[in-house]
């Protein structure tokens, strides 16, 4: 068996320092540098070119895997189960124009390309779900984390985050067969038990939080944290819920705490290399030659759903009683797809013809790839957007 060594470990970390060094010299977002590093230091390009490559192995995955609940653990520490409770109308309102905007969308393409009805139904999750731990790393780094629009982009986050639970569990029954109804009956019914545990913990568990981090030194402060954090979300996955969706919930128990700022603090840096390392394994995961395969699927969701998600992303910011300029930044914020949307594709590999073991994954690393890149850049730019669709020269950054 091949194993991920620390050779290509340094490589990782050589191609994700030069990405960084490359976006901080011509100030643009860090996340398609590394989604693109990773494409170029993967076996589908390096290795054909003879050069030093990283497989997209085990341990890689894991790292990843890190970096995705991290993202999401510091996305639930914006977040007090009051607060969320309180903005409930709002996130079930946006949540709402979201689904019913872009679910249907991408099923309708896959119908119209001859794909089944559960074909059809992976399709339609891919390109929905927005991407937490990209659009979160986005808001931080151009500073829209304080704004106006971070509130229903996050709330939209949250709400899809939360629906992708129950989505999972009833596609793979789907995919994966069983036994009906009842194989259905049960994963929903484990995903709503371990949820309904933990929001029970966050919304009584304050005083435990803040004694377990009630120390002086960092070394076990941060220890602590992540012995919480890291056993609560592998466990979510080993029973088939989303890591990432604990991750979160595990954030809002400890953002109730006096502790807060001195988690950001202490485990900015640790979140930061993770999240590198989960760009980075998006783009080594994808081989080109799968995407040119998925090439019509591939454009024509990019063309329809970019738009869809702007504009279901526009009037979820509308819900907010947000302005028109404000609103349009809710929309483009929410174009990038990522980790859930190889999650949904993995999952379809596990599936029967060349549908689902071919074509759907090899469309997930593409689309995920385009609309990661083309979401953190229209992020980036929002204020040339803006001027061009409102036409009054001004922007809310001025």
């Amino acid at each position: 068996m091949v194993e991920f060594s620390l050779l290509e470990l340094g490589e990782l970390f050589v191609t994700v320092a030069i990405a960084g060094a490359i976006g901080a010299r011509f100030g643009i977002s860090v996340i398609p540098l590394y989604v693109v590093g990773g494409m170029l230091a993967s076996p589908f390009v390096a290795g054909r070119l003879g050069a030093p490559y990283v497989l997209p192995g085990e341990a890689l995955t894991l790292l990843a895997e890190v970096g995705i609940v991290l993202l999401l653990f510091f996305l639930g520490l914006e977040f007090s189960l009051d607060r969320l409770l309180a903005a409930r109308t709002n996130i079930t309102r946006s949540g709402l124009i979201d689904i019913a905007v872009n679910l249907p969308v991408g099923i309708a393409i896959g119908l119209l390309l001859g794909w089944s009805i559960v074909e059809a139904l992976l399709l339609g999750g891919i390109v929905y779900i927005s991407s937490s731990a990209i659009i979160t790393k986005s808001l931080i780094d151009l500073g829209w984390i304080a704004n106006a629009e971070s509130e229903p982009i996050l709330g939209t986050l949250v709400f899809e985050d939360l629906v992708i639970a129950v989505y999972l569990a009833i596609v793979t029954s789907l995919v994966l067969g069983g036994d009906g109804v009842g194989s259905l009956g049960r994963s929903l019914a484990i995903a709503f038990g371990f949820l309904g545990a933990l929001l029970i913990v966050v919304q009584y568990g304050t005083r435990f939080f803040t004694r377990l981090l009630d120390v002086d030194t960092p070394e076990p402060f941060v220890l602590r944290t992540l012995g919480v954090l890291i056993p609560v979300a592998g466990f979510a996955l080993s029973i088939g819920v989303s890591e990432a969706v604990a991750a979160f919930f595990v954030g809002m128990g400890f953002s109730t705490t006096e502790h807060r700022e001195r988690i950001e603090r202490r485990l900015v840096g640790i979140r930061d290399v993770f999240a590198a390392v989960f760009f980075f394994w998006i783009g080594v995961n994808t081989d080109p030659r799968l995407v040119v395969a998925a090439a019509v699927p591939l454009a024509i969701a990019v063309v329809v759903t970019t738009p869809t998600k702007i504009v279901s992303g526009y009037y979820g910011g509308r819900v907010y009683d947000l302005p028109p300029k404000r609103s349009l930044r809710v929309g483009v914020g929410m174009v990038s797809r990522g980790e859930f949307s190889l999650v949904i594709a993995a999952l379809a590999a596990g599936g029967t013809g060349r549908v689902m073991t071919e074509l759907i994954p090899a469309f997930a690393v593409g689309y995920v790839l385009v609309m990661s890149i083309l979401g953190t850049v229209l992020m980036g730019e929002s204020d040339r957007l803006e001027r061009l669709v409102f036409r009054d020269g001004s922007t809310v950054s001025e």
